[in-house]
């Protein structure tokens, strides 16, 4: 098991969760899908496993759905110190989730993100949550990561939530969130000293992925 450092000294390793079959599929799943990983998915969750097992993390953070408690089991099973953040789940997609995708649907879905790059983020999904309600979900979140004090941390979560969380822990403009590239077991590092900003250390990495072939 991880130490138990307690510090305001951070470095923080964000991964997104492997592969499931919406996701092989194209199709949203949003907070309201609960779905398990695919068989590729599996195997990267045991790629990423065997690439960091040495890390020393102090506690390791999921959101509440299980792909990305599957995503990061290996860890789990070491009898790592592990919290479900309800803060941490993707965005609400509302009249998305679970829809096979077509042309009309794929049509409507860029419309709301284009209006999200656009400025308007107090701009819900139809059924789901706009961008300021999980940006402001997400801030409560990191308020108890920060209050919990581990100086070693994993995070997994999920795509739309990864950028928005990043855009958080960077600080910079939210409308922007889609600089934040990401694919399915992706790494994210940063680092946070004291009170100041987080820094970007490494940009959705897959080296860990290497011999990992996607489906």
């Amino acid at each position: 098991m991880a130490g138990n450092k307690l510090t305001t000294n951070k470095r923080i390793y964000l991964i997104r969760h492997g592969q499931t079959d919406y996701n092989l599929k194209g199709i949203v799943q949003g907070s309201g899908i609960d779905s398990d990983l695919n068989a590729t998915g599996q195997k990267q969750a045991a790629s990423f496993y065997q690439y960091y097992k040495d890390v020393h993390f102090d506690f390791v953070y999921t959101s509440e759905l299980k792909r990305t408690h599957q995503s990061v089991s290996g860890f789990i099973n070491d009898e790592l110190r592990w919290g479900k953040l309800p803060e941490l789940n993707e965005i609400n997609w509302g009249v998305f989730e679970g829809l096979e995708t077509t042309p009309e649907s794929r049509k409507a879905f860029q419309q709301i993100v284009s209006s999200w790059q656009n400025g308007e983020l107090h701009k819900p999904i139809e059924g789901g949550e706009s961008p300021n309600d999980m940006y402001q979900r997400q801030e409560r979140g990191w308020g108890k990561i920060q209050a919990d004090g581990y100086a070693n941390i994993l995070v997994c979560m999920h795509g739309r939530a990864m950028r928005s969380f990043l855009s958080l822990l960077l600080q910079t403009p939210l409308a922007q969130m889609d600089q934040y590239p990401h694919s399915n077991l992706c790494l994210y590092v940063l680092e946070k000293n004291g009170t100041e900003t987080c820094k970007l250390i490494t940009a959705n990495s897959v080296d860990h992925l290497e011999d990992v072939k996607p489906s």
